[in-house]
């Protein structure tokens, strides 16, 4: 299996910036952003686990990240994919420590023919295949294992955007009202 041991587990690698993951992609969706709401909609996630994701740096917002309080995370659509595919992970019953590995070498891996890439779990361990006979490879050895196909995942999630709100990116983060009512807080006081 490509990058992966004789087992064909997938290795640990080094940190790599998220945005590394599906770049050789075409991203459909380009500078659109989607704020945290519709990211947990799409990736059929909680608010709570994109919350967390975010601050353990698991999935981090590449379009805007969060700039202190009040201010709006946007996810893009790649994002949403990773977080997807998480979700699919863990509920397989995979740690979060091993999705995170998984996550790391698809980032490190950096390829163009993702769509043909299908993630197998049996429970502990997550397999990265690109060919039917890896896939029968890893099922000859008799243990149950839950698969993921990428491409599958990509198209389901540009299924539910198409029905969600999204907004353009641009280089400032949008004013808020709680950054307005800090302004009107901080003009009494001082």
């Amino acid at each position: 299996m490509s990058g992966a041991d004789e087992r064909g587990q997938l290795p640990a690698s080094p940190q790599v910036t998220q945005d590394a993951l599906f770049d050789d992609l075409s991203d459909p969706y380009g500078h659109i952003g989607y704020r945290g709401v519709t990211a947990c909609k799409a990736a059929g996630i909680t608010y709570r686990q994109l919350d967390y994701w975010a601050r353990t740096g698991l999935v981090e917002p590449s379009v805007r990240p969060a700039s202190g309080s009040g201010s709006q995370r946007l996810y893009g659509f790649r994002d949403i994919l990773v977080l997807k595919v998480v979700k699919r992970l863990l509920d397989t019953g995979v740690s979060l420590h091993q999705i995170r590995l998984a996550i790391e070498h698809l980032r490190a891996r950096g390829v163009d023919d993702l769509a043909q890439v299908t993630l197998l779990s049996d429970g502990a361990s997550v397999f990265e295949c690109t060919s039917p006979t890896e896939m029968f490879d890893l099922l000859q050895g008799g243990q149950g294992v839950f698969g993921i196909a990428l491409g599958k995942v990509w198209q389901e999630v540009e299924g539910s955007l198409a029905h969600l709100p999204g907004e353009e990116s641009t280089d400032e983060p949008a004013e808020h009202p709680e950054d307005e009512l800090r302004a009107r807080r901080a003009a009494r006081v001082g």
